[in-house]
């Protein structure tokens, strides 16, 4: 028998919305932390899904943010059980806060945690906060914000919370909660993992990969005109139409912001490094740790992957460990499991695309 989810809530989230959602088959869920490449995946799976490279409706309207509190939990149901395509809905509620349906298959994203820091830190200042505190309901603050540290001083402090992750999804510790339960689900034939780095490096190879996982058959005519589509430069261009929520962004252009990775290691020194790296050998086991560093060094492929699980096919998840402390130790790194394989792509801690970008 499955576990009750865990009911994660803020200021403009509730993940007590999912609870009695009527999932069909096939629905895909994405599963993410904030700037980890959530609407980079829901536009592959638009453009996989549609097979078209403009799109019918913007993006937010074609995948909800179910548990975002602006539009109303009855509006969203009613849009998504009006919706006859294949469906695709967003969450950034990790996999213990949401029901685990058989029949649907459920997407996580991952990201260096550094570099998914400095783009939180950057996307804090082009929300209009005042924005969302009228469409979510809650009060005018009754003191003035505090003036933001500069990205250094922040960084520094981000690392070093010790916050309760299940309070603080977008702290350190809570990024490496939704990731390390993720982790340990990983070998269910309905969960996938999806690196940010993976998709920078080989855009083209992960598209496919998701599509062979999704059981989504494209022509092969179709790729190279679908693989631009979900390029930066053409999802920036379209920014008005991708971004997450219309109107509580500054500059929806700058949702798109920059993209390369190594941004956070660039700003710290060689000991805020390795305070960095003991901080996370803490919170999360080790072999989560070394893909997540390193994914760009290695493709890792877990035994589900060697072929396509088609929904309709698959076995409830019904138990997961816990996440784990654990200490550092140095080992080799590994894939995810013993099927891993050299990836024939870029390699080095820092490769990057050629136009030196990353993608949003």
């Amino acid at each position: 028998m499955a576990s009750t989810p865990f009911r994660y809530q803020s200021a403009d989230e509730d993940s007590a919305r999912w609870l009695g959602f009527p999932f069909r088959d096939g629905d895909i869920v994405i599963s993410t932390r904030s700037k980890t490449g959530t609407t980079w995946v829901q536009m592959i799976c638009a453009l996989l899904i549609f097979q078209v490279t403009e799109l019918p409706a913007p993006l937010a309207q074609l995948s909800p943010w179910l548990d975002h509190l602006i539009t109303p939990r009855e509006q969203v149901y009613a849009r998504l059980a009006a919706q006859e395509h294949r469906r695709f809905i967003k969450t950034h509620t990790p996999l213990d806060g949401i029901p685990l349906d058989p029949r649907a298959t459920y997407i996580v994203t991952a990201r260096h945690p550094l570099d998914m820091a400095v783009s939180l830190y950057h996307q804090g200042a082009n929300i209009d906060r005042a924005r969302v505190r009228q469409l979510t309901g809650q009060p005018e603050p009754a003191e003035p914000p505090r003036p933001v540290k500069p990205l250094h001083d922040w960084l520094v402090g981000w690392i070093a919370a010790d916050d309760d992750p299940r309070q603080h999804l977008d702290s350190l510790p809570g990024v490496l909660w939704h990731l390390s339960d993720a982790w340990a689900r990983r070998h269910e034939p309905n969960v996938l993992l999806v690196h940010y780095d993976d998709l920078s490096a080989d855009l083209a190879g992960q598209m496919r990969r998701l599509a062979g996982r999704l059981g989504i058959t494209v022509p092969e005519q179709a790729w190279p005109a679908l693989t631009r589509a979900a390029s930066f430069e053409a999802m920036r261009d379209r920014a008005d139409q991708l971004v997450p929520t219309a109107g509580i962004l500054k500059d929806n252009a700058a949702f798109f912001r920059r993209g390369t990775s190594g941004a956070g290691r660039e700003i710290l020194t060689g000991a805020e490094l390795a305070g960095y790296h003991a901080r996370v050998a803490s919170l999360a086991p080790p072999d989560l740790v070394r893909w997540l560093h390193s994914s760009k060094d290695q493709i890792h492929l877990s035994r589900t992957d060697r072929g396509i699980t088609r929904p309709g096919h698959r076995e409830q998840h019904v138990s997961v460990a816990e996440p784990h402390r654990v200490r550092m130790v140095r080992q080799p790194r590994i894939g995810l499991d013993e099927a891993a394989v050299t990836c024939p792509r870029a390699t080095g801690i820092d490769a990057r695309r050629d136009d030196g970008r990353e993608r949003c």
